[in-house]
Formats: structure tokens, C-alpha cells, sequence
């Protein structure tokens, strides 16, 4: 691979380039003219043939690359400035990919969700401190569009107690393997969070409930584990409960998914993560039932300033297939902000704290999302 030519354009590796969130990211970040993007992949056929597709300013590269082999000899070879990991599931994960990086002395950038996976990245911290590099993880809804929300709202209240939110899919939605797989792998399975101002033991998509949504109708939700899980209640000590939830449109689907996380908390089946792409497969099968409707909600509750009870709910609404996108903006917004220099931090962190409420929500303007307060 070349060097950079033009200082002033920075070189943006994404790896899982041609998936479906970074594809995205790709498509966007190829706009800009002080970008170059690198589409990279096992496949460099898929990666060259996604490629060809994309409207960049600057010249899109590809690289055939394999995170389980050599990733530092790879970053070597490729030199980029920046570097955003979608390749998941992240839950079975080591941080390989981030050592490299700080290695090459790349700011590193990934989508994971799994809860250990983005608590643990302050591992790096020094690393990647002396390295003189950013290194983020858990770019995504969770915890980056979570913390945001509740640092726009909590000065609102004089305490703010609980945390109930969590988001429902919509079937005709693009769908990947790893984001399959991430869900079947705590399917069933006993995790801990915050109740009653105690850790307390839940199980991966149990505690089934419903909410109705606007223009969606009734929705099933379960228990889902993220990462808010164990960064929130350091970043926000008065919380007493914390509660997420995840839930799938059809509710054969999501009731089927139900059973089979008591086979998992019973011991029957062992973990359902090797079930992921029978499962994808078979969810297609059900398109037909379902819309191009998802959405996220999120309810505080505590003490009001007056010392009243207080309770503020915010629901987003995506329609036409949109509701991946809102996952990948992060990355985005912290790529341009290094790129354009008004990004200067080091070290490695979660992705909380980086992106405001209202730039968040600034950069789903131009997608089929909206969303409510009360």
C-alpha cells in the first residue's frame, strides 16, 4: 500500500468494510474530501466489488485482512490514520485489533456491544496514552446514543433513580450474523444489574414484557445485556435500577427465543451462539409478516427539582429500513471530529461522553427517524 500523498487527507481503514454497518459508515465517510476510506475484509472480491460502488471524493482502497492472523503486519503494510472495527460478534473478542492499532499508532474506533469487551478497553488506557492515540470502544447505540440522552436530561432532576429503556427491531431490516450472534450468546444466560440499589442477577431475554409504541403498535420485550449495564451505575451513582430491553417485531419470533433462553437457563442447551446462522436463515422466512419499523425508548424517573416525581420518556421512531443506521453514527462522528482536529483525546475509553445528545440526534436528520419527548 502507498503512503499518504496529501498530508491533509487521512487514511480510514474499516474493517467488515462491505458488512452492513460498515458499509454504511463507508458510504458516508467516502464524501469527504480530506478522506480516503480502506474497505477491508476476508473477501477482497467483496471488498472490490462494494467498492466500485461507493461515490468517493478520494480513491477507495481495499485489503483482504483477517483480524484472527496477522493484524499488525497488516496495519503495517496498510499505514492508516484511523481505523473502525464492525467485525463482531465482540463478546468472544480480545483487543488484538486496538493493540495493533496503538502499535501503528492509529486511533482505533469499534461498534461492540458486549459488555465486558467495552468496560475492559480502559486496559489500554496507558498504552494507548503513550501512544498518543484515541482509542474508543462501544461506538454504537449502546452506550454512546444511552449516555448521551441521559446526560442531556439528568440536570433536570434532583435525583435520578431509575433507567427503564431498551429497543425493538424491526423484521425487514438488514440483519448481520455478528449481531445475531452477540444476542444468542447471551440468550438464556444470568447476567447482573443494578434493581432496588442492588446487583442483581437477570437471564438474557427473560422477564418478558410489552410496550406500545406509536405508529407500531404493541411490541414483546425481553432482558438484553449491554454495556450500560456496568458503566452506568459508576457514571451516574444515584441510579437504584437499571433496566434494558430488546424485542423483535414478530412476536412468534420473539416468543420462540423466549423458550429457548429457558433451555439455557435450565442447562439443556449450553449457549445458542452456534445456532446463528440457521436462526438468520430462518428468520427471513418471516419477512413477510413484518414491517421496516423499529424503535428505542427511554424512560428516567426520579425526583424533580420542586421534589416532585419526575418521569421523562424519549421514543425514536425509524421507518424504511433506517433503524440500522442510528447504531453507526457514532463512529462517524468521531472519525470526522480526529480527521477535522476538534477531536483531541487519548487513551483508550468507552464511548461515552464523546457525542452530545443533539449532534447525535443532528446526524439522523436525513434518515427516516424521528423521535418524541414528554
Amino acid at each position: 500500500m502507498s503512503s499518504n500523498v496529501d498530508m491533509n487527507i487521512k487514511r480510514v481503514l474499516i474493517i467488515g468494510g462491505y458488512g452492513n454497518f460498515g458499509g454504511f459508515i463507508a458510504k458516508v465517510l467516502a464524501r469527504e474530501s480530506n478522506i480516503q476510506v480502506i474497505i477491508a475484509g476476508r473477501s477482497l472480491e467483496k471488498a472490490q466489488g462494494f467498492a466500485g460502488d461507493i461515490a468517493a471524493v478520494n480513491k477507495v482502497e481495499c485489503a483482504q485482512l483477517d483480524i484472527t492472523s496477522d493484524i499488525t503486519g497488516a496495519l503495517a503494510e496498510i499505514k492508516p490514520d484511523i481505523v473502525i472495527h464492525t467485525s463482531g460478534p465482540f463478546q468472544a473478542q480480545g483487543y488484538d485489533v486496538a493493540q495493533a492499532c496503538i502499535v501503528q499508532g492509529a486511533h482505533y474506533i469499534d461498534l461492540a456491544d458486549g459488555r465486558d469487551f467495552v468496560d475492559g478497553i480502559t486496559a489500554l488506557n496507558t498504552q494507548a496514552a503513550e501512544a498518543g492515540v484515541l482509542v474508543i470502544s462501544g461506538a454504537s447505540s449502546v452506550p454512546c446514543l444511552t449516555a448521551a440522552l441521559v446526560d442531556y436530561y439528568k440536570d433536570e432532576f434532583e435525583t435520578l433513580d431509575t433507567l427503564d429503556y431498551g429497543i425493538t427491531t424491526a423484521q425487514k431490516t438488514a440483519r448481520g450474523l455478528a449481531t445475531t450472534a452477540a444476542i444468542l450468546g447471551y440468550t438464556g444466560q444470568k447476567f447482573k444489574t443494578l434493581v432496588d440499589g442492588q446487583q442483581s442477577d437477570i437471564y438474557g431475554w427473560q422477564n418478558l414484557r410489552v410496550r406500545k409504541f406509536q405508529g407500531l403498535g404493541w411490541r414483546l420485550l425481553g432482558n438484553c445485556d449491554v454495556p450500560d449495564l456496568s458503566l452506568f451505575p459508576r457514571r451516574y451513582p444515584d441510579l437504584k435500577t437499571i433496566r434494558f430491553y430488546a424485542g423483535l417485531e414478530i412476536p412468534f419470533i420473539h416468543i420462540t427465543l423466549w423458550m429457548l433462553s429457558w433451555l439455557v437457563r435450565i442447562g439443556l442447551i449450553k449457549n445458542l451462539q452456534k445456532t446463528a446462522p440457521l436462526l438468520l436463515k430462518v428468520s427471513y422466512l418471516f419477512d413477510w409478516l413484518g414491517t421496516d419499523r423499529s424503535a428505542f425508548y427511554m424512560a428516567l424517573s426520579g425526583q424533580g427539582k420542586d421534589g416532585a416525581d419526575k418521569v421523562v420518556t424519549f421514543v425514536l421512531t425509524a421507518r424504511s429500513g433506517d433503524g440500522p443506521y442510528i447504531p453507526v453514527m457514532p463512529a462517524i462522528l468521531i472519525a470526522k471530529k480526529i480527521v477535522n482536529g476538534s477531536e483531541h483525546g487519548i487513551g483508550a475509553h468507552p464511548c461515552v461522553g464523546f457525542i452530545r445528545r443533539d449532534e447525535y440526534l443532528g446526524a439522523l436528520n436525513d434518515l427516516d427517524i424521528h423521535w418524541t419527548e414528554e
